[in-house]
């Protein structure tokens, strides 16, 4: 059976991210980026679909996991009957090999550990040929080399890797593994010890960069950043919208989707995150990648990319993967990267626009593709499409593309009023359309009987989106449609203090609370001046988080649990935006 979400850890070391269980097994590792395949995939299966155990032999009396303060260095205490050890888990930043690297420290007494890797490349399928070269154990299958290095004596069977050894206290006992390439000479090997110190450094000297008086809430919003940081592909900038694929949003059922991919619909709240939080370079780096990813021709936009900027994200399904607590089917590629969603649009022009307000330096491609993007919108705002939650029914005229096709106008037309004094014919039309589409908003996507803006033109369905309709400067809090619709949304769809983006249905299976719109919440009580509202509304947000500080997506509000993609970068920015604006003013997407 799977282990619940909140069990793991995520390690990472800028290019992909491992997840390690609370019972010292790595479930999930795909190398070597975020969006190539998995070689333990247990998390989506059994152990036999790849893993990598650690653990004391005898019964564990007590147990205690923590990451190291201000890293993504996990350490956990085991105790048994015969005394204590330590595992320190991380994955090395810096070093010419990517490696997962695992040291065992005895505390007191005499432990007798074991550990267990079951390599499985193509998501659990493909076994390596395994064999002894100079003092290594070298692991290959097509284009992947894996080399384990260790302290003590391993033995290889069909299925494993295994060892079984003491370690007494004050001693240490080290595991390396690491990747390359098959048709390359094997990666060198990594001083552990010296690894360690400077990954300890890196993380340590980045997160140091945050000022904590800034908060309420220091240590969420450091470790939030910290998770951030975890989901940022260090050779583009790209942030993954989660490491992980396929973990269900609904309990058995089919709302299950590959997240390591790159939405362009978090790069304001990214940006914001990262701006507010004193991550210029972060953000500089965020910025540049959207850029590259945009090209010049915003007609051919996807909403979501690789991490290396590639647009080609074909779906399939792995029939071989029982699911995550059997939810089927597992999902590799999300076939909604080719949907049309025109919101995309805005949230590129208010990143620009945030960018461009905090100081960023320009370029001349901004320009160039801000231009482009208006005049493709004037001939698609009006078209119906897959909306925010990328829905894959039929096309529709959903209320927030629409504000967000507004925004998109909105922006290039302050823009250029600040940097021209002159009225071009291309802003008189701009002018007159942006008006024509705040009109067919208020107009189309507002219900009367209902007291609130719907998620679609002609709908009845309430939808948690409309609460980014003021924080995006479409209309003020104390507009009488908006605070309306603030209000029934709080009535409607909280469940137990925790807001979800739609109504569940009497059938189900049905998604858990959507944590980002408890904070949007959050945001949008404050902006009404009901602060102790909108800190309660937040802290329920928190008190769902592991032991260790991460979020999923959602929170299952019946069962206790978290539920879909871990962690989730959504989440996190969330949490840092609405931390930090709590606490005294920020940046906002609004123009604040």
């Amino acid at each position: 059976m799977s282990r619940p979400i909140e069990d793991y850890a995520v390690l990472s070391d800028g290019e992909t991210a491992a997840l390690l269980c609370r019972d010292g097994s790595i479930d999930w590792l795909c190398w070597p980026r975020f969006d190539d395949d998995a070689c333990f995939a247990a998390l989506l299966g059994t152990p036999d679909n790849g893993h990598w155990s650690l653990c004391p032999v005898d019964t564990i009396l007590r147990q205690h996991r923590r990451y190291q303060d201000d890293t993504l260095v996990m350490e956990t205490d085991c105790d048994v009957s015969g005394g204590a050890a330590r595992v320190i888990d991380f994955m090395p930043v810096g070093v010419p090999s990517q490696s997962v690297v695992r040291i065992v420290v005895g505390l007191r007494g005499v432990v007798r550990m074991r550990s267990c890797l079951r390599l499985r490349f193509d998501y659990g399928a493909l076994p390596p040929w395994v064999a002894s070269v100079d003092g290594t154990l070298q692991g290959k299958v097509g284009p992947d080399l894996v080399v384990l290095r260790a302290d003590c004596e391993l033995d290889i069977t069909d299925e494993s890797i295994n060892a079984t050894f003491e370690v007494a206290a004050d001693e240490r006992v080290v595991f390396v593994l690491s990747y390359g390439c098959s048709h390359l000479p094997p990666p060198t090997p990594v001083d552990a010890e010296a690894a360690l110190r400077a990954t300890q450094q890196h993380w340590t000297e980045w997160i140091s960069n945050f000022d904590s008086a800034k908060t309420l809430w220091p240590a969420q919003v450091r470790r939030s950043l910290l998770t951030l940081k975890a989901l940022i592909y260090r050779p583009s900038g790209a942030i993954v919208a989660a490491p992980t694929t396929s973990l269900p949003e609904a309990p058995g059922g089919r709302l299950n989707w590959d997240y390591r991919y790159c939405w362009l619909r978090d790069a304001s709240f990214a940006l914001v995150a990262l701006l507010n939080a004193g991550f210029h370079e972060e953000a500089q780096a965020w910025r540049g990648w959207l850029l590259c990813a945009i090209a010049g021709s915003p007609e051919n936009i996807r909403i979501m990319y690789r991490v290396d900027g590639g647009r080609h994200l074909q779906e399939r399904t792995i029939d071989s993967l029982q699911g995550y607590r059997y939810a089927t089917p597992v999902r590799v590629g999300n076939a909604a990267g080719t949907q049309h969603q025109v919101d995309v649009l805005g949230e590129v022009l208010d990143c620009l626009d945030v960018a461009r307000r905090a100081g960023l330096a320009t370029t001349n491609q901004e320009d160039i593709v801000e231009q482009r993007i208006v005049e493709h919108l004037e001939k698609v705002w009006n078209t119906p499409g897959s909306g925010i939650w990328e829905s894959r029914a039929e096309p529709r005229h959903y209320t927030y593309s629409r504000v967000m096709a507004w925004v998109a106008v909105d922006r290039f037309i302050n823009h250029q009023a600040r940097e021209n004094a002159a009225v071009s014919p291309i802003l008189e039309r701009l002018t007159a359309l942006r008006q024509t589409i705040h009109d067919e908003i208020c107009r189309e996507g507002w219900n009367q009987a209902l007291g609130s803006f719907t998620q679609y033109y002609g709908g009845e369905e309430l939808d948690a989106s409309a609460l980014l309709m003021p924080l995006v400067g479409f209309l003020p809090v104390d507009d009488s449609r908006m605070a309306s619709t603030i209000d029934t949304i709080q009535r409607e769809l909280s469940e137990e203090g925790l807001i979800r983006r739609k109504k569940a249905r009497p059938e189900g299976p049905n998604e858990g609370a959507f944590l980002a719109c408890s904070c949007w919440m959050a945001d949008c009580l404050q902006m009404q001046g009901r602060s102790a509202e909108a800190r309660a509304q937040f802290e329920r947000v928190l008190a769902v988080c592991n032991d260790l500080g991460l979020l999923s997506e959602q929170y299952n509000v019946a069962g206790k649990c978290l539920t879909g993609n871990f962690p989730q970068a959504l989440t996190h920015l969330a949490v840092i935006n609405t931390a930090l604006s709590l606490s005294g003013p920020t940046l906002q997407r609004g123009g604040g």
